[in-house]
């Protein structure tokens, strides 16, 4: 019983949220705001058990010897002193706390972001080898592309922002609407396994 009440749970969350995007009377719409209320519930629950595993796992790695000891004791204390904030002076505009996410949080999203331009730059790379027919129309379009984001484009012919503009406008469009066809397969996929019980990845199992 204790394995089959998960699956049961799924089976009729699941069934709920697909019914209630078709079924407009006021109950149901009126119990679907309650389920709303009750996800703002649980989320706020898992926030608390992420950031306790984050907590645990940051003191196990502080135990190890090694050089690298010195991350986890700032992952501490920086978790330790936004919490201090927050409930000392709060979160208003002004406070310490903001001041900190503004200065110090923002920033580093900032460079870390900024370090994914290089991993994109090397992806790019590799994926424009003309090689194969299919690499070279990529790379003939990247360099439309380009062009035609940049004066330069202009200058080389008046035609290139409208031919970039068709790309993007026709071919891209295009492949982007089969992709998110596909995605929408694979969800609708995944939540017809999950909601009979066939996917139980997410127990824990295989």
């Amino acid at each position: 019983m204790l394995k089959k009440s998960p699956i049961l749970v799924c089976a009729v969350c699941g069934v709920f949220m697909i019914t209630q995007y078709f079924i407009t009377a006021e109950p149901v719409t009126d119990l679907y705001r309650s389920v709303l209320d009750w996800m703002q519930i649980i989320f706020v629950c898992a926030l608390l058990v992420g950031i306790i595993n984050v907590i645990l796992r940051q003191v196990r790695m502080a135990s190890r010897p090694g050089r690298e000891r010195i991350y986890p004791f700032i992952t501490l204390f920086g978790i330790a002193l936004m919490v201090i904030l927050g409930f000392g002076w709060g979160i208003a505009r002004g406070s310490p706390f903001l001041w900190v996410f503004d200065n110090l949080q923002a920033p580093m999203q900032s460079t870390v972001f900024s370090l994914l331009a290089f991993y994109v730059a090397s992806a790019a790379y590799r994926g424009f080898r003309a090689r194969r027919a299919e690499s070279i129309i990529l790379v003939l379009a990247a360099l439309i592309i380009l062009l035609g984001r940049v004066p330069i484009g202009e200058i080389v012919s008046p035609h290139v922002p409208s031919v970039v503009g068709w790309v993007l406008a026709v071919p891209a469009v295009a492949a982007k609407r089969a992709i998110l066809i596909g995605i929408g397969l694979g969800m609708t996929a995944t939540a017809i396994k999950v909601i009979a019980g066939m996917e139980r990845a997410y127990l824990g199992g295989r």
